[in-house]
């Protein structure tokens, strides 16, 4: 199997058309195997707030009581997940919609940061990578909702997209992992980074070219890097297919390039 592509999209724009109608095109017209996974931060705050549920956040970790996470796994699972699925399939992927829960695909473990009590949060501890690649065998584009079964409980649970991302990215091993921003890539001057190593990056935070809302979305590459993608990228939909910077780990040839064949080769 070609090297797979694990695409995260954030769920801030995914309630509009124009933005659904040009991720769908750049998928459906993307060569080789590829994973789709989504959040759906705006939507979850909006339906807590008609549901009269508080909006609370831990380090960036959405807090969720099982009241909480009844509304999240509705609107997540539910009305995301088969608005972007029928998207895709309208376009000619033969997407399918998941989410953790299904098959097991997805087994988690409460996450307490710092000792921090978040409810229904999970962190990711085991992914079904033989089922993953079975579905992908078949052609099929998974699209993960951020949700997770507990392996101890058997509850739902809320993951962040992110840590999802990065969790099957790394456990499905030759991969890259694209996030897919409002960004078109890391700036450096005044002109986009085609390629960074950790070196780099971190050398780029320290002198403070790196800032602000970048910080964690490179932090999350170099994280899925660690947890065993080949490579990864942040870019928006205009530099789908492979534009925006590259960010490489260690599995790296003497020439600078990533070892083994990619979509952008």
């Amino acid at each position: 199997m070609a090297r797979i592509t694990v695409v995260k999209v954030g769920g801030n724009e995914l309630d509009e058309p124009a933005f659904l109608e040009g991720l769908s095109v750049a998928v459906a017209g993307f060569a080789g195997p590829l994973v789709l996974v989504h959040g759906g931060g705006k939507e979850i705050s909006a339906a807590l707030d008609r549901a009269g549920l508080p909006v609370q956040f831990v380090e960036g970790l959405r807090v969720t009581s099982p009241e909480a996470m009844a509304i999240m796994q509705t609107v997540v699972c539910g009305t995301i997940n088969k608005r972007l699925v029928a998207h895709l399939v309208a376009r000619g992927a033969r997407a399918i919609g998941l989410s953790g829960i299904d098959l097991g695909l997805l087994r988690c473990v409460p996450y307490r940061p710092g000792g921090a009590d978040l409810g229904r949060v999970g962190v990711i501890t085991s992914v079904d990578v033989a089922a993953i690649r079975a579905m992908l065998d078949l052609g099929w584009l998974p699209v993960f909702a951020p949700v997770a079964m507990g392996a101890s409980d058997g509850l739902s649970y809320n993951i962040n997209a992110d840590m999802v991302a990065q969790a099957i990215a790394g456990a499905l091993g030759d991969t890259e992992l694209v996030f897919v921003s409002n960004v078109p890539g890391v700036m450096l001057d005044g002109q986009i980074a085609a390629r960074l190593d950790a070196m780099a990056v971190e050398a780029a935070i320290a002198g403070g070219a790196i800032s602000g809302g970048m910080i964690p979305k490179v932090r999350a590459a170099l994280e899925a890097l660690t947890a065993g993608a080949i490579a990864a990228r942040i870019t928006n939909l205009a530099g789908f297919a492979s534009g925006g910077t590259r960010i490489v780990g260690a599995l790296e040839d003497r020439s600078g390039t990533v070892s083994g064949p990619t979509h952008d080769q």
